[in-house]
């Protein structure tokens, strides 16, 4: 028989109480929203209709080579696997983990290149980093609600560096 936590929502969940902080008589919020930490802060919005979908792919193939780089800290010890022989059961790809790595640093390097700085600071905080919006624009000193739109142009951008059709 199945254990019932083999089958719970993989999805980390909580509860946020909104409403300025009102609470009734047995101490929840008022009202209150069920958020997934899991959720990227790119995602957030692109599930909200403030990124098109050509920008939303264009903020995940930066993170996508931020990750395959290796440039986030390391908590552990590098688990990657022994290279296997070149012979006829070499692996399938012509790059070994080394070079895709180099590979994938190169494109991450270009791209905050081709963005610029004010530019590349904010992709870096939202999409690498995870910070949201609110927090990656008070990290930078700019006025509220100021970061979308910076957001939004370094996307563009980062979708014409990557050639995204659209």
């Amino acid at each position: 028989m199945a254990s019932s936590k083999q089958f719970a929502d993989p999805r980390p969940l909580a509860q946020r109480g909104i409403d300025g902080g009102r609470t009734l008589a047995d101490g929840r919020p008022a009202r209150s929203v069920t958020v997934n930490q899991a959720e990227s802060p790119l995602g957030w919005l692109h599930a909200r209709g403030h990124l098109t979908d050509r920008q939303f792919d264009a903020g995940e193939a930066l993170r996508v080579d931020y990750e395959r780089a290796a440039l986030g800290p390391r908590v552990t010890m590098g688990w990657d696997p022994a290279p296997r022989g070149t012979g006829r059961r070499g692996p399938a790809d012509h790059l070994d983990p080394t070079e895709m790595q180099l590979a994938a640093k190169q494109r991450f390097d270009g791209a905050l290149a081709a963005l610029g700085g004010d530019l590349a600071d904010i992709a870096w905080r939202v999409i690498c980093d995870g910070q949201g919006v609110p927090g990656a624009e008070r990290g930078l000193g700019w006025p509220a609600r100021s970061g979308k739109l910076v957001l939004r142009i370094a996307l563009d951008r980062l979708a014409g560096y990557y050639r995204l059709p659209g």
